[in-house]
């Protein structure tokens, strides 16, 4: 297997697994008033699945799309970024039970998928497109982030 397949496949896989064991929906999560539009738990898994596997396929696109001996350092830094901000949204909203936290840390994954979105253009137009969903999706929650915060008032009392 070769290096951008193995890099694309262990960011999607870590993200996916940390990001599922650290979504811990217990009695704290199910009494959190939810507005009527969320969907289903069960979905959440699935939709990270493809948009995860569509992002470590335009990794894969990128970094085939650069030139022997190219820099492939901003391709590394862009997925890294967004790696890190990615990993931190989970736990600050399950495990801290902080989703007041998770909203601020939210607009800095935002960014780091639009950076992706962007960035990725530069090396291949297909790429930057298999990035959209992952922005639609991270705006969608982001929505939803905020309303849970709206609806359950101050947390960490």
């Amino acid at each position: 297997m070769s290096t951008p397949v193995v890099i694309a496949i262990a960011w999607a896989v870590i993200l996916g697994v940390g990001g599922g064991l650290l979504t811990k929906i217990g009695e704290w999560y199910r009494a959190l008033n939810k507005p009527s539009w969320q969907p289903p738990d069960w979905l959440f898994g699935p939709a990270w699945t493809v948009i995860l596997g569509l992002a470590a396929w335009a990794f894969v696109l990128s970094w085939n799309a650069i030139p022997p001996g190219g820099d492939h350092t901003p391709l590394i830094v862009l997925y890294a970024v967004n790696f890190v901000f990615h990993l931190l949204w989970s736990p600050l909203f399950f495990t801290v039970k902080r989703p007041d936290w998770a909203l601020v840390e939210v607009p800095f994954l935002w960014a780091s998928v639009l950076a992706l979105c962007i960035g990725l253009r530069e090396f291949s137009v297909l790429a930057s497109w298999l990035i959209v969903p992952y922005l639609v999706w991270v705006s969608f929650a982001a929505i939803l982030n905020w309303k849970i915060v709206q609806l359950n008032g101050p947390f960490g009392r």
